[in-house]
């Protein structure tokens, strides 16, 4: 039993907060917590029917070619969502000895989110990457954002680290007190990326996905930057990019911005002589 305004873990401050501001209030606590509810299965689900469906697109009908029947797709994508909600429920005794369900969804979001955010970064910032410099940057990012992020969470979960907080206690306080400072001398053994804020993941993706990326793609055969579409590349990079890369700007004058502007202004001031002319014939 953990005792009810001594919270032990970050997900009990705001159910502390509730009732201790609105618990006097009978059916708002009761209220709160249908709200929280509600919005938590209203997010899982999305998630479970969207995730079902790109199995059956995807890997089903995409990579095994299977075409199935309306009943049968019907029962494998059940299937599927029934399947993953018993595994979502099964983590729930994992998340109990981790960090919190904040640091540890933000942490193993972070390993998307970095990849991702790394290779558009990576195709807009540098003009010679090729194919096979992003596919070796999204799996180097991928790969060292995951060993940082579930390395980081076994050790707290090993109890070999511990998460820095602040102290939140209020009970039994007097003017005069002293915190306790807690002893981190012991983690000093964990390694070092291990020690980091699950904050920092994502940019640990990110710059491993941009080192990698670009030194493969240098390697591998950079694109000729002669026959590179500008409009891919950031402006910022525009100036080191040769004269070939921006087509001619008055390659067309007929339909450029100024021309057509010229024009309409012209129809517009000799509007009253087309209409006269029209009435006269």
């Amino acid at each position: 039993f953990v005792p009810f305004f001594s919270p032990q873990n970050d997900d009990q401050l705001l159910p502390i907060y509730v009732m201790q501001t609105v618990g006097h209030l009978q059916g708002i606590p009761g209220l709160f917590i249908a709200g929280v509810f509600g919005a938590a299965l209203s997010s899982l689900s999305v998630v479970l029917n969207a995730t079902a469906l790109v199995f059956l697109q995807d890997i089903v009908r995409g990579s095994f070619k299977v075409q199935l029947s309306e009943r049968a797709t019907n029962i494998l994508v059940k299937s599927v969502i029934v399947l993953l909600g018993i595994v979502a429920m099964a983590l729930i005794f994992v998340l109990e000895k981790l960090s919190g369900i904040l640091s540890v969804a933000t942490s193993v979001t972070a390993i998307a989110c970095g990849t991702t955010f790394g290779i558009f970064t990576l195709g807009m910032l540098v003009p010679w990457s090729n194919t096979k410099g992003a596919l070796a940057g999204a799996a180097a990012g991928a790969l060292m954002s995951g060993w940082v992020s579930f390395g980081s969470q076994a050790a707290i979960g090993a109890g070999r680290l511990s998460p820095h907080k602040l102290n939140v206690s209020v009970s039994e306080c007097l003017a005069n007190y002293t915190i306790p400072v807690p002893d981190y001398s012991q983690e000093a053994d964990v390694f070092p990326l291990y020690r980091l804020s699950f904050h920092w993941i994502t940019v640990i993706g990110v710059l491993s996905t941009l080192l990698v990326g670009t030194t493969v793609s240098f390697l591998t055969g950079p694109t000729v930057l002669k026959k590179l579409d500008a409009e891919l590349i950031s402006p910022v990079i525009h100036r080191f990019l040769p004269k070939e890369c921006f087509p001619p700007r008055n390659a067309n004058p007929d339909f450029t911005r100024d021309s057509t502007a010229q024009t309409f202004t012209h129809l517009l001031a000799n509007g009253g002589e087309s209409t006269s002319d029209v009435g006269r014939y």
